[in-house]
C-alpha cells in the first residue's frame, strides 16, 4: 500500500508533464517495479479526475434538487444569527408560519443555484497542477474538497449571487424579510438588525455544497460500492 501511494503520487505528477511515459518507465526501473503489474500514469490521472468529476456532479445534483437543502439537517439554511431574536419574538406572537415560509424560501434559492456549480468544479479539475494532484492523492479524506474550496469559492460566489438574488425576488424572500422585521419592530422595545440576505444565503449555500462534496469524496475513498466504474475500482481499490 505504501509503495502504491508513492507510485500514485509520482505517476499523477508525471501524467501532467511530457514525456510522462518515458519518465515513469525509468523511475519504475530504478525502483525495481514491474511496469506491467502497476497502474500507469495515464490511468492514475484519469482515475483521479473521473473520481472528482463524479463526486462534484453528485454534490451539485444532490443539493440542487427539491429539498436538497431544506430537508438535509446538516446543510439546511436557518434564520440568520442576527434574526434569531426576531424569529423568537415573532413565533411568540403568532407569526410562526410566516417565519417557516421565510426559511423555506431561502433554501429554495440555494437549491436553484447549486446545479451551476458543476461546470465551475469541472473547470477546476482541468486546471489542476502537479502539486494540487499530489496533495489530493496523499491528503486526508476531504483533501479534494479543500482543493475545490480554495480554487472555486470566488467563482462560485460570483455565479451564485445573481441566481440567489433573482430566486429570492421570485419567491418573495425580500418582501417576507421586510414584512417580518416590520412586524417585529412593532413589538415594544424591539428593533431588528439589518441583514444582507443575498450574501448570507450565498455563503450558506456554498457551505452546504462543500459539505456534501466532502461526503461524496469520503464515499469514493472509503466505500467500494461508490466506485461505480472499472477505472475507479482499479485506481482506488
Amino acid at each position: 500500500m505504501i509503495m502504491f501511494r508513492r507510485l500514485a503520487v509520482l505517476a499523477i505528477g508525471l501524467a501532467l508533464t511530457t514525456p510522462a511515459h518515458a519518465q515513469l518507465g525509468k523511475l519504475m526501473e530504478k525502483l525495481g517495479v514491474d511496469q506491467k503489474k502497476e497502474l500507469d500514469s495515464e490511468r492514475v490521472a484519469s482515475g483521479l479526475k473521473e473520481a472528482l468529476e463524479i463526486g462534484t456532479k453528485n454534490a451539485a445534483e444532490t443539493t440542487g434538487q427539491l429539498d436538497g437543502y431544506f430537508l438535509n439537517e446538516a446543510i439546511k439554511i436557518l434564520m440568520p444569527e442576527k434574526m434569531r431574536r426576531v424569529e423568537q419574538g415573532l413565533r411568540m406572537v403568532g407569526y410562526g408560519n410566516q417565519v417557516d415560509e421565510f426559511v423555506l424560501s431561502m433554501n429554495r434559492a440555494a437549491e436553484k443555484a447549486a446545479p451551476f456549480a458543476k461546470d465551475i468544479f469541472w473547470d477546476a479539475i482541468k486546471e489542476m497542477s502537479i502539486e494540487d494532484a499530489q496533495g489530493i492523492l496523499t491528503g486526508g479524506d476531504t483533501s479534494a474538497t479543500e482543493y475545490f474550496r480554495r480554487k472555486t469559492s470566488d467563482r462560485l460566489t460570483d455565479a451564485f449571487q445573481p441566481i440567489v438574488h433573482d430566486s429570492m425576488e421570485e419567491v418573495g424572500v425580500t418582501q417576507q424579510y421586510q414584512a417580518l422585521t416590520g412586524r417585529f419592530n412593532t413589538i415594544p422595545f424591539m428593533k431588528a438588525e439589518a441583514v444582507d440576505l443575498d450574501s448570507y444565503v450565498v455563503e450558506k449555500a456554498l457551505d452546504g455544497l462543500f459539505y456534501v462534496l466532502g461526503q461524496e469524496e469520503k464515499k469514493i475513498r472509503e466505500n467500494p460500492a461508490a466506485r461505480v466504474t472499472d477505472l475507479l475500482r482499479e485506481v482506488f481499490g
